[in-house]
């Protein structure tokens, strides 16, 4: 099999470059190792960037986006018994995010390919990529009992944390940044009325709470757990009593609770790979970088690497010019690490750390009184949150 660019992984991420490059001509195959059903019953986050949006419509995938996704315009935060906005329209220049599920995103975006006659290959097992500094990269899996081959000009790894790319970088070359976070988040969704219209982000001192929603009929709720819990310790009914306990009064009043729908936990961590170019392997999303999800930043960062790859790779084939994908690693790690120190600094202003001293916990309540007192803290936040320019 040949084509341009090869594509390891068939989330978000891959789909939409392989969807974006199509529409100006340029091949793509993705491998993805799990099932479809499988990558769509991912339960992920639903907070898209203003530029992120805007690449779903380039990409011809944002219709339904537009129909059932909701434009949010601020959000809360939670402290002390009440709870301050945070105008994102007023302190970013006017602009806001879109709350849609990422599994409905992903949706839209098979649909896209289908449509399109996309080759996606699923149940692609024991993926190897090969001669990756050479100008004619390859790439193989099995499927059954055959090996088959795909040469290529590119491969892009979009195959995740745990995926082959990053690892077929030698260790000599890559270099790993780590914070790994003392506590997790339990997360619950259920098909309820939201609480609010507007997500609340709330600091307690039992620890952190996030109330979200994909929906106005279905809710997501975050609780912040210790690394030693199970889903199994946590019934429906002591879920909701915990989060009550962790919300304003009035909002804990208006809660509207009911059976668990699914149930997680997802420990937090912080994680960079550099470079996120080896040869003609460039890596994207995941598989170069996690961030905790508090401020809504893992999908959009994969998204900027997807927008910087898609405009590169389109000047290579269009007009021979290969600055974009000379200058692909910095530029993406670039915005990368400003999303890691975003995404770390509302993780430690919020949660409740288990060996936190006295001076540190004063020092969070200051930033949070900070924050509320000064318009320009108001506007970085909200800067940060609606997404930083491409």
């Amino acid at each position: 099999m040949k084509t341009s660019v090869c594509i390891i992984g068939g989330g978000p991420s891959g789909l939409l470059l392989s969807q974006l490059l199509h529409l100006k001509g340029i091949n793509t195959v993705i491998l993805e190792r799990q099932s479809r059903e499988y990558v769509l019953g991912r339960i992920r986050a639903g907070v898209l960037e203003h530029g992120f949006a805007e690449l779903m419509r380039e990409a011809q995938c944002g219709e339904r986006m537009d129909r059932e996704g909701e434009i949010h315009e601020g959000f809360f935060i939670a402290h002390d018994g009440t709870q301050t906005r945070v105008d994102l329209h007023k302190y970013s220049g006017g602009s806001s995010v879109v709350v849609y599920g990422q599994t409905e995103l992903t949706r839209d975006l098979y649909e896209a390919r289908d449509r399109m006659k996309g080759v996606v290959i699923h149940n692609a097992e024991d993926v190897q990529l090969h001669d990756l500094k050479s100008g004619s990269p390859w790439v193989t899996y099995r499927n059954g009992d055959d090996i088959v081959r795909i040469d290529c000009d590119f491969v892009i790894g979009a195959d995740g944390f745990h995926g082959v790319s990053r690892k077929s970088i030698p260790r000599d070359v890559l270099q790993e940044h780590e914070k790994a976070y003392p506590f997790g988040w339990l997360g619950v969704l259920s098909r309820t009325k939201p609480v609010s219209p507007e997500l609340i982000y709330a600091r307690h001192e039992r620890g952190f709470a996030l109330c979200s929603l994909r929906s106005q009929t279905l809710s997501r709720y975050y609780i912040q757990v210790p690394l030693s819990d199970s889903v199994e310790d946590w019934t429906d009914d002591r879920f909701w009593a915990e989060l009550k306990r962790r919300l304003p009064a009035d909002v804990a009043a208006r809660l509207i609770t009911g059976p668990s729908i699914e149930k997680s936990i997802a420990p937090l961590r912080s994680f960079v790979a550099e470079p996120m170019r080896y040869g003609n392997l460039f890596l994207a999303g995941d598989a170069a970088h996690i961030v905790p999800p508090t401020g809504a930043r893992g999908l959009n960062s994969a998204a900027s690497d997807i927008y910087y790859l898609y405009h590169a790779l389109m000047a290579h084939y269009q007009s021979g010019d290969d600055s974009g994908l000379d200058g692909y690693s910095a530029k993406a790690l670039a915005r990368v690490w400003k999303a890691q120190r975003f995404s770390w600094w509302m993780t430690t202003m919020l949660h409740t750390f288990p060996d936190s001293t006295s001076y540190e916990q004063r020092l969070q309540q200051t930033e949070l009184d900070y924050l509320f007192s000064s318009d320009k803290a108001m506007g970085s936040l909200a800067e940060n949150y609606v997404g930083l320019p491409f």
